[in-house]
């Protein structure tokens, strides 16, 4: 990749600042043409504000833009979209009863002979040429919902195309996508680069940024800290150059031990075809990480526990006591917590407060004969932002304005207000950026040496390993193994993962 060509997209000197807060200061970014250019940073770093400046929603304080050499002044999403810079957002922006076809031309339809009438003949012509050109196999004439997500981003990039866009942004496209859907959106981005199209890949993912981006540029506290070639750069220097520290600094290893008293025991554990015979037991203090491929039922085996879906077979103990568990609320009752890993769907309420959503489930607690008592709602709330470092501007602050990380810590202190023996984490960190990462590992191990015993779900295994104290592998909706994360590598988990670990399993 020659850096000293024509650039096609130059962001320079981008100054932008809200009440209180300077979001970009003299950030300066250069796409070239057919290059994917990672942009990374911490929830914070600035990489949405930049990206929203580059595609007219918000109004830069002062810099300018100039686009394939020419200066030029974007107010609006449309009006980047003439211009041949296009958007795709984290959350698709497709209209899940309408096919494909109308989808990618929502609101640009072919106009037919007759006034106010469309051209479906041309449409889906158009739209089928588009798809074909990508090399997907995609029948334009089906609802979008019918499609798989990573078949709804390329119908996104396929929108973006019938636009004739030179420059495309994907934020966080692959944070829904199994592996396969992964590679598929990678070969397709490849495609466009070979095209001359460039892209600008955001993402939290840094396996990711190595396996398909050209250069990276990193932000920093609103700030440009570097952009680089990728094959000069490595995971540590990246990771210190998003938070500021070395990367061993990110996996802190706690100094205490779990005991060996058992709290959850599980034995023979069964739910249809997707939980069968799981047994193991979870130790006081322990943090327990369990791995697997998608579909290993890692996620439908921490449900069962909980009560999401009842088990088919098997018993639960709690220290010892048979529990039946076939409902939530029964869980709850004996101590048990479960963070999801869709926090936006069903973790957060994201139209209430801060205040609302950390004390959501002790509200019974904190009433007044029929009314709530706000004082303490608010007391309670403040307590857990400090115990957690939950930063937020108040109590009052919609939690749908929070990064990430401190969505997930709002959660997590929903949970703590109950005093629970055993925490379920489901993918504790998707989502979120590295330095958060890190903030939520140091608060597992501060529970976990209080006394709570963690279950963390997870698909990344640096985390796994670098997290857990002990570590089961499953595959198949059973555990295929058990290692100690002093001693195990990423290989004998995958081969594990996989159904090919040879050494029996050690309970």
């Amino acid at each position: 990749m020659d850096d000293t060509q024509q650039a096609l997209l130059q962001l320079e000197r981008i100054n932008k600042s809200f009440p209180g807060v300077r979001a970009l200061h003299d950030v300066t970014m250069r796409v070239l043409p057919g290059e994917i250019h990672g942009l990374l940073g911490e929830n914070g770093a600035g990489k949405s504000t930049l990206m929203k400046v580059l595609n007219g929603v918000y109004q830069a304080d002062s810099g300018r833009i100039l686009w394939q050499g020419q200066e030029v002044s974007i107010q609006s999403p449309h009006e980047a979209q003439a211009q041949g810079i296009s958007m795709i957002h984290q959350e698709l922006a497709l209209v899940g009863y309408l096919d494909a076809g109308k989808n990618i031309f929502l609101g640009r339809e072919p106009k037919g002979r007759v006034p106010g009438t469309i051209d479906r003949r041309t449409m889906y012509r158009e739209a089928k040429a588009i798809i074909d050109e990508l090399g997907l196999e995609i029948d334009v004439r089906r609802p979008v919902r019918l499609f798989s997500l990573a078949q709804q981003q390329m119908i996104e990039v396929a929108k973006a195309l019938s636009l004739d866009a030179r420059l495309i942004v994907m934020d966080e496209p692959t944070s829904s996508l199994t592996d396969r859907e992964v590679e598929t959106l990678f070969n397709q981005m490849r495609k466009l680069r070979d095209r001359g199209v460039a892209v600008i890949f955001i993402s939290h993912r840094l396996d990711e940024i190595f396996e398909i981006c050209d250069r990276v540029t990193v932000l920093r506290d609103g700030e440009l800290v570097a952009t680089s070639p990728i094959e000069d750069l490595t995971r540590e220097i990246l990771i210190k150059q998003m938070v500021g520290r070395e990367v061993d600094q990110i996996y802190e290893k706690r100094t205490d031990e779990p005991t060996r008293k058992i709290i959850l025991s599980v034995d023979n554990l069964r739910r249809g075809n997707v939980v069968r015979d799981v047994s193991f037991n979870l130790y006081k203090g322990e943090i327990l990480g369990i791995a697997g491929l998608v579909g290993a039922g890692r996620t439908e085996l921490v449900e069962t526990i909980f009560g999401v879906h009842p088990a088919s077979g098997g018993t639960i103990k709690i220290e010892g006591e048979p529990v039946t568990i076939r409902r939530p609320d029964q869980a709850i009752r004996q101590g048990i917590g479960f963070v999801t890993e869709d926090r936006k769907g069903q973790g957060l309420f994201p139209v209430l407060n801060v205040a609302a959503n950390i004390t959501m489930n002790r509200l019974g607690k904190l009433v007044n004969a029929i009314l709530v008592n706000w004082g303490k709602v608010r007391n309670l709330a403040e307590e857990y932002i400090k115990r957690l470092d939950i930063r937020t501007p108040s109590t009052q602050q919609r939690v749908s304005n929070l990064s990430g990380g401190n969505q997930q810590k709002v959660i997590i202190a929903r949970w703590l207000t109950l005093n629970p023996r055993v925490l379920i984490l489901d993918e504790p960190t998707r989502g979120i950026d590295v330095g958060a990462k890190s903030e939520i590992y140091r608060l597992m191990q501060r529970l976990a040496s209080s006394g709570v015993s963690i279950i963390m779900v997870s698909s990344e295994l640096p985390e796994v390993l670098g997290v857990s104290d002990r570590i089961l592998v499953m595959h198949e909706g059973r555990i295929a193994g058990e290692f100690d994360p002093q001693t195990a590598t990423q290989d004998q988990l995958m081969t594990a993962a996989t159904g090919t670990y040879q050494e029996a399993y050690r309970q």
